[in-house]
């Protein structure tokens, strides 16, 4: 890739990013974002997209962060509709670095319930960054919706996700808490828990939120 003008240094950056060896792409991530320029935007993004190694892929969020974010916003916007998940997870992630409140129309209620694991763990965590002033509560109702997803990696995101939007998630917690889906109900009663006890370990509060249903605690009213 040849940019007309760009320094040799940034040359040897760019080439750099493609380069077989991650700590040479790392280094080259990191020369790009010392010295920033909006032209090599769409090479960054595409980079994140399938970048293999997690080190290189942070560093590549960093050197976006360090782009205008005029540039960089609609491009990452772009991206969360791409076919491909590590795109769009990586694309959500920057976002939530950038932390740009106008990319909020992009965390749509498709992509809070992305199908694929780490989309929507990245998901869950740019929401609770870019969630507008007085939306809260619609965005803890969405997300209450996952409760019970997955295992313990997806439901802890989720439970950090509802436990950083503060009392704001209280209903939404508390309706799924009486809900019908039994793991739905473990996994509301625990992250209620963390919620009023953010000290409590997560593994501990699953455990005594089990132990409740299973005493036929919340949701077994009327039936």
């Amino acid at each position: 890739m040849t940019i007309t003008g760009q320094s040799a240094d940034t040359t040897r950056a760019l080439q750099g990013l493609e380069d077989g060896r991650s700590f040479v792409r790392l280094r080259a991530a990191l020369a790009v974002g010392s010295t920033p320029d909006p032209r090599f935007v769409d090479r960054l993004v595409e980079c994140c997209g399938v970048e293999p190694d997690f080190f290189v892929r942070d560093m590549l969020t960093w050197a976006l962060t360090r782009h205008p974010v005029s540039m960089t916003l609609p491009r990452l916007v772009r991206e969360v509709r791409s076919k491909h998940a590590q795109a769009r997870s990586q694309a959500l992630h920057s976002l939530s670095k950038i932390g740009d409140r106008r990319a909020w129309p992009a965390i749509t209620r498709a992509v809070l319930s992305d199908a694929d694991p780490e989309v929507a763990r990245a998901a869950w965590r740019a929401a609770v960054v870019l969630v507008p002033e007085g939306e809260e509560s619609v965005l803890a109702g969405t997300l209450a919706t996952q409760l019970g997803r997955g295992e313990r990696d997806t439901q802890v995101s989720l439970s950090r996700a509802l436990v950083a939007l503060g009392e704001a998630g209280g209903p939404a917690l508390h309706a799924a808490a009486a809900g019908r889906d039994p793991r739905a109900r473990v996994h509301a009663l625990a992250t209620q828990r963390l919620l009023h006890d953010p000290d409590t370990a997560f593994e501990c509060a699953i455990e005594e939120a089990k132990r409740v249903v299973a005493l036929g605690g919340p949701g077994q009213e009327g039936r």
